[in-house]
């Protein structure tokens, strides 16, 4: 539990480190993401996203618990 803990953390440190080029990434605009806006307002699901960073994921924790 303890080295769950800190290989979290120091992946949260390592976003925030990369974050300047991080967002230049076309995350959240990907063929699939669900973007509706209106007058009043807006609504966005990125569904294409969040399967990739999910198979990302799920691959690196796959390779770690090997």
């Amino acid at each position: 539990m303890n080295r769950t803990l800190i290989l979290i953390g120091l992946l949260i440190v390592a976003i925030g480190l990369l974050w300047p080029w991080l967002s230049k990434l076309p995350f959240g605009q990907l063929p699939g993401d669900i973007a509706i806006r209106r007058e009043n307002a807006s609504f966005y699901f990125p569904i294409t996203t969040m399967i990739l960073i999910s198979l990302v994921l799920s691959a690196i924790l796959w390779l770690f618990n090997r």
